[in-house]
């Protein structure tokens, strides 16, 4: 799937692959991950990282968009095949500098609404998450309904907004603030790569490699 949306990030924004310096391949926890960055012609900074273990029978695929040249929200993507679930989280942020309609991602979550929801928690970014986002879990029987809810929802987004953005410092203090929450209130993922790397080189992954904000 994360090649697919590649695709469709490619189809409008050409990409050109950046340097991840040390961050290509990291072992944590067990997970192998491979990490790459993009820069989306006209759209902004997109990552990708992909992690096996558990002898393959865990995958987790994360493709993340900070758009920066286009008035969108930052958009998040996890896919986690684990313990034969398989579980879909598309998360949207508000980092928008204006209006913005999520009519045509709520028009195709609701003709998925057959696959079964998953119970997102509740997250200090709540407030900042759009209602459009997505938080499923199924069985190997539901992953093509889920491939085909995540690739006409990621087409929904990238066609909910062509405004272009004149001055991109004020959409990036809010990217950054968004990053920032995740450093310093931590998470599953976040606290793992921590305890790992150290603060620091995490801080440089997160905000040079997986968001582009420095």
């Amino acid at each position: 799937m994360i090649s697919k949306i590649l695709e469709k990030i490619a189809e409008k924004h050409p990409l050109q692959r950046m340097d991840v310096a040390g961050f290509s391949k990291l072992k944590v926890s067990g997970l192998n991950f491979k990490v790459e960055a993009y820069y989306a012609e006209g759209l902004g900074h997109v990552s990708v990282m992909s992690a096996k273990g558990m002898l393959g029978l865990m995958k987790m695929d994360t493709l993340i968009i900070n758009p920066i040249e286009i008035d969108l929200p930052i958009y998040s993507y996890d896919r986690i095949f684990a313990m034969s679930n398989d579980t879909l989280i598309v998360e949207l942020y508000d980092t928008l500098l204006g209006e913005y309609r999520e009519d045509g991602m709520n028009t195709v979550n609701s003709a998925f609404s057959s696959i079964p929801e998953r119970d997102a928690g509740k997250h200090w970014y709540d407030p900042i998450k759009l209602g459009c986002s997505i938080s499923k879990i199924g069985k190997k029987k539901d992953t093509a309904s889920l491939d085909a809810l995540a690739l006409s929802h990621f087409e929904a987004y990238l066609a909910s907004s062509t405004v272009p953005v004149s001055d991109s410092v004020p959409k990036q203090k809010k990217a950054s603030a968004y990053v920032d929450g995740l450093l310093q209130n931590g998470g599953p993922s976040t606290d793992v790569f921590k305890k790992k790397l150290g603060v620091s080189a995490t801080e440089e992954l997160y905000k040079k490699i997986l968001f582009g904000i420095e």
